[in-house]
């Protein structure tokens, strides 16, 4: 689903420690933070390891893939600009490499046709004058 004008994600937060991710999306790759010490991975990004509490966190890149681990059909717009896109699909993806973490995104795929958690899907990055975002497509 492609935003109609005027719609614009907000695509950092105020404390700008997401910007790794916004940036990766502009070069089509996934980037998650990962603590460089217990290896640990974490969403969304913290000034310490969640796990272990160490300062050592950065960003790694992971396969733009994951399996559908839920899903909502939407069909009332939360703006007046989306009131042509509806209904459209909302998923959480489970990310191949890191599991345990989870990204929403749009489904870009027919808004009607079934759902099932657990479908393979890939990345699919639409790009726009000021950011890019991370939609997901079923994996044939």
């Amino acid at each position: 689903m492609i935003l109609p004008e005027g719609v614009f994600p907000v695509v950092s937060g105020p404390d700008d420690l997401d910007r790794p991710f916004w940036d990766g999306t502009r070069e089509e790759q996934l980037l998650i933070q990962r603590c460089r010490e217990c290896r640990g991975w974490q969403w969304g990004p913290e000034l310490i390891c969640r796990h272990c509490h160490s300062f050592e966190v950065g960003f790694e890149e992971v396969a733009p893939t994951g399996t559908i681990y839920s899903w909502e059909r939407v069909w009332h717009p939360i703006v007046p600009q989306l009131a042509d896109a509806v209904p459209f699909v909302i998923v959480i993806v489970s990310l191949t490499d890191a599991p345990q973490i989870r990204l929403v995104g749009n489904l870009a795929a027919d808004p009607l046709e079934p759902v099932v958690i657990g479908t393979a899907v890939e990345a699919v990055f639409e790009h726009h004058p000021d950011y890019t975002l991370v939609q997901w497509a079923k994996r044939s």
